[in-house]
């Protein structure tokens, strides 16, 4: 256990408190709920040593009066039998967590292999996603969706975020950071007469939404396009030059929108997006030049490369990564996700424990 690590976050947690008490800095409500996740991460630390400290302190207490009188030798024994727990429970807070865990996220679902039933697939997932934000209370906001002819999705963008400061700085990246990636069905389509089953694939991209401090964009380094929005099967949806597509030439990144019926909405709903994958790109490559980065969240829809298994013959839910099986497809359709996600954390925390940053993906 690192004393001096334990030290700064200690001495950083009590010059958080110090700034949320003063009234001033809820005048800027970003600096506020940015400050005030950060204080949430560190109150279970900061809870964690002083139950530590105050053990070690009854004990000590103990000890010396057992050395006056035996009858409190047995209270030194069992105070010294909970040592260990706390020991570890504090060593565990001690590892450097996911930055990004107390962040709101952006999902990207893309519809792929497999045509009208991969985009049918692509939009199960968003209901799925949907449902399970609807479960821990978070909101949601489709930021921009292209339907497909028979209503699924070929492209969708939904945002997810938490009400106030998360628990414990347990935003909604901590859970759904895990998502990104290919994810594959196999079932009988809507579209197939012979009663065969298909195997199809969408893939998921999970982004931390980033704040205007977390990405400075220059205008200069943006290339701007406005076009007439469209939708299913090239159905025109208005006719005004109302959606918009975002090129961020430094690094190639696109990104379009055309949800909103004005244009300046439209361009706000790109910049987020923007933000999320410039952040996004940026910690990527800072986990490369230190080698100490997850593996990268799979971006190809190729049905070889996925993550997870969505059989509906036999009700079955399946991570390859962890080897996760489960067979409650329809309920965790339905937003029932913890089972599969709570694997994932317990297998990232061992991970962690045992020295290791990345989770196994495949």
């Amino acid at each position: 256990m690192s004393s001096e690590r334990l030290a700064a976050l200690l001495d950083e947690y009590a010059e958080l408190e110090k700034r949320l008490a003063d009234p001033a800095i809820h005048a800027d409500q970003n600096t506020a709920r940015r400050v005030g996740r950060r204080y949430a991460e560190l109150v279970g630390l900061h809870k964690a040593a002083g139950e530590l400290e105050q053990a070690r302190a009854d004990l000590a207490a103990a000890r010396e009066l057992a050395a006056e009188d035996a009858s409190f030798a047995a209270e030194a024994e069992s105070i010294a039998a909970t040592l260990p727990a706390l020991e570890e429970r504090l060593a565990e807070l001690l590892i450097p967590r996911d930055p990004h865990d107390a962040k709101d996220v952006i999902v990207e679902i893309k519809a792929g292999e497999g045509g009208e039933e991969s985009a049918l697939f692509a939009g199960d997932l968003l209901r799925m996603y949907t449902r399970y934000a609807e479960r821990r209370g978070w909101l949601t906001e489709v930021i921009d969706a292209q339907e497909s002819d028979l209503g699924g999705v070929k492209d969708v963008s939904l945002a997810i975020k938490t009400k106030g400061v998360p628990e414990g700085g347990n935003g909604v990246w901590s859970r759904l950071k895990w998502e990104g990636g290919v994810h594959r069905v196999q079932r009988v389509p809507v579209t197939e007469s012979q009663g065969r089953i298909h195997t199809s694939a969408a893939g998921v991209l999970v982004l931390p939404e980033a704040e205007d401090v977390d990405v400075t964009i220059d205008p200069n380094d943006l290339r701007i396009d406005v076009f007439r929005s469209s939708g299913p099967g090239g159905q025109s949806v208005n006719t005004t030059d109302s959606a918009v597509r975002i090129t961020h030439v430094p690094t190639g990144i696109v990104v379009s929108c055309q949800n909103e019926k004005s244009q300046l909405q439209n361009r706000e709903q790109a910049m987020r997006i923007l933000r999320a994958r410039l952040l996004a790109a940026a910690q990527e490559q800072a986990d490369a030049a230190a080698s100490d980065a997850r593996k990268a969240q799979v971006r190809t829809v190729d049905r070889s490369e996925r993550i997870r298994t969505y059989n509906f013959p036999q009700n079955r839910i399946t991570d390859h990564r962890i080897g996760y099986t489960a067979y409650n497809l329809d309920l965790a359709l339905a937003g029932d996700l913890d089972g599969v996600l709570d694997a994932l954390a317990e297998a990232d925390r061992a991970a962690r424990l045992a020295g290791d940053t990345e989770l196994t993906r495949r």
